[in-house]
């Protein structure tokens, strides 16, 4: 017990000249601020891309030749037809057009004997902007296309259905919020990430920093053993990292709310269990990010080195997110024990509104603490050691 209220005193002690640095308050708040704002200004581009293409202007160039064609544009819904360039090449190279939909002259001639007709759909293939448009210009000609095939069928007493002997009907027995949680599957990344940023500062400045200064030696003549010290340090970068993360989760449920998702085709629901679920499932995580810190950052010989690692150390969170855009990392009981892949595939699991028992947040937590108290256990034994303490 009396190692404890030493320990938290040290905790207190860090807590308290952590944040009276600025720079660590905007280290946290910074770090918590950077997913959520990305994921809003990327989602609302989107959004309004997906507006944009409710109402599409499509530049027609020798629509006089296909006035069926002209008219069966106009009646889809958001649909308006304008008169293209002569010259349609030259408007899309100088930008002056996304596309352009060219109509040969001899389309009437053509499409009155049956036979096929070439309608160019001029566009620039490198512009990613045009490409939704171009997408859906094409859809909307292949399904006149479609329906004219369908038509000279019948007239010639042909059922439609002979030139397609296959129907393919796609069964999808995801829900919405599956659909939605596979979309937005870089939130567990952003949250995960906070745990490791959160708490760096404090972590890097209380050791390394602290040494550097010559501010470490008097802390550790002071009555009180060096596995409290270690403990206070770890439990103040460690609450500062909770603090991140429970911001950063904030911030993504209040930019999910403000984000039209409807315009995307998209129905994603949010409510006090998910939350609840997100956080037991990152939290634990703070304490093994800011343990494995603390310890690197005591084992470095220099402020600067220190920093070179946490650097390094960034790079842990992103691996599973990473792996699972390449190669799915599908959900197995064994990975709920590995440190930061459970914690990814708990919030993937609590997103798509498929959690697992209470069993898996709880030896996902217990296999991140005791690996913490391990490096806790390490770090105070690197105090102890003067090649560490007076190695500056």
């Amino acid at each position: 017990m009396k190692a404890l209220t030493q320990a938290l005193v040290v905790t207190r002690k860090e807590v308290r000249d952590a944040f009276r640095d600025r720079r660590a308050i905007m280290s946290v708040f910074i770090g918590a601020l950077f997913g959520p704002i990305l994921v809003g200004v990327m989602f609302n581009a989107l959004a309004g891309r997906e507006r944009e293409l409710t109402e599409i202007v499509i530049p027609v160039s020798g629509g006089a030749h296909a006035p069926g064609l002209m008219q069966w544009l106009r009646q889809q819904a958001g649909v308006t037809l304008v008169d293209g360039p002569a010259d349609a090449e030259a408007e899309v190279r100088s930008r002056a057009q996304d596309v352009v939909v060219v109509i040969p002259d001899d389309y009437g001639e053509r499409f009155s004997a049956g036979k096929p007709v070439e309608i160019q759909v001029v566009a620039d293939g490198s512009r990613t902007a045009a490409r939704p448009r171009v997408q859906r210009i094409r859809t909307l000609l292949q399904r006149y296309s479609s329906e004219v095939a369908a038509l000279r069928l019948i007239a010639r007493g042909v059922s439609p259905a002979v030139v397609t002997p296959l129907q393919v009907r796609d069964l999808d027995i995801a829900s919405a919020q599956q659909r939605a949680a596979v979309i937005l599957n870089f939130l567990p990344l952003f949250i995960v990430l906070a745990a490791f940023t959160g708490g760096m500062h404090i972590a890097t400045d209380s050791t390394a920093g602290e040494r550097e200064r010559g501010s470490l030696e008097p802390l550790l003549v002071s009555p009180v053993p060096r596995g409290a010290i270690a403990a206070g340090k770890w439990l103040a970068a460690s609450w500062s990292s909770a603090l991140s993360v429970c911001i950063t989760t904030a911030l993504c449920i209040a930019v999910l709310r403000m984000i039209p998702l409807q315009d995307l085709g998209l129905r994603f629901r949010l409510d006090a269990v998910h939350v609840a679920g997100l956080l037991a499932a990152v939290l634990p995580l703070c304490l093994l990010a800011t343990a494995i810190q603390c310890a690197l950052a005591t084992f470095a010989r220099s402020f600067k080195e220190a920093q070179s690692y946490m650097g390094f150390l960034i790079i842990v969170p992103m691996l599973p997110g990473a792996l699972s855009s390449v190669y799915p990392i599908a959900s197995q009981p064994w990975m709920y024990p590995v440190p930061i892949i459970g914690q990814h595939v708990l919030v993937t699991e609590v997103l798509g509104g498929r959690a697992p028992g209470a069993w898996a947040f709880v030896v996902a937590a217990l296999a991140t603490t005791v690996a913490a108290a391990l490096l806790v256990r390490w770090f105070g034994g690197l105090l102890t050691r003067e090649s560490i303490v007076f190695g500056r």
